[in-house]
């Protein structure tokens, strides 16, 4: 059976299992990174040298980096669905999937680890300041976009939701964070709150 390492705070973890949902498949998950460790032991660095989470074991293939998971599960499972069969809407799926990575992930990540994991030594204000206005500029770009497209790729929900929702959960889920009207980036999660896979593995507590 398919195996995913990672814990479920993880939204890297998150955007996998989100993927697996959609896809009805069947896999086993075991606790790893943080306290639950095993990502720095020798076999996990043999498969995942970064130390990282997730690593997918599906038989003897392996893979790590979460948006590479998603996609490849999409088109494994999902070719047609969630992976879309046309070049020129898969394009866009993957766009926004790169797109999460290079402008979102980071601001979203230091306001996060500053407020909700936060150091010993506190919060840094200033950093936090500077990473909220990255990511609401961010944000107002995915707002625009989404003003003349139900869903990130068009009209459909495709793999390209999947990392960039999990994402803008994380972000507008943050306490305390002031952050522009977005109407159409709200009305798009509150399309994503509409499915199961979403609800189970994305909407929880932030930890």
């Amino acid at each position: 059976m398919l195996k995913i390492w990672g814990r479920t705070n993880s939204v890297n973890v998150q955007k996998v299992l989100w993927c697996l949902a959609e896809l009805d498949v069947p896999y086993e998950r075991v606790d790893a990174g943080l306290t639950f460790g095993k990502n720095d032991e020798p076999w996990y660095l043999a498969l995942n040298p970064n130390g990282r989470i997730p690593l997918l074991q599906d038989g003897d293939f392996s893979l790590w980096e979460s948006n590479s998971i998603v996609r490849y599960l999409a088109a494994k499972h999902g070719l047609g669905t969630l992976c879309p069969k046309s070049l020129e809407t898969r394009a866009h799926a993957d766009r926004w999937m790169d797109w999460q990575l290079s402008m979102l992930i980071t601001p979203v990540s230091i306001v996060f680890w500053n407020l909700i994991r936060t150091p010993a030594t506190g919060p840094d204000r200033a950093a936090v300041e500077k990473a909220t206005q990255e990511a609401n500029r961010a944000c107002a770009i995915l707002d625009g976009h989404l003003t003349i497209n139900e869903f990130v790729a068009g009209s459909r929900f495709s793999m390209g939701d999947i990392p960039v929702g999990a994402t803008v959960h994380r972000w507008l889920a943050l306490p305390g964070v002031e952050r522009p009207a977005l109407p159409a980036l709200e009305d798009w999660r509150a399309r994503l709150g509409e499915r199961r896979g979403f609800r189970t593995h994305v909407m929880l507590p932030l930890s």
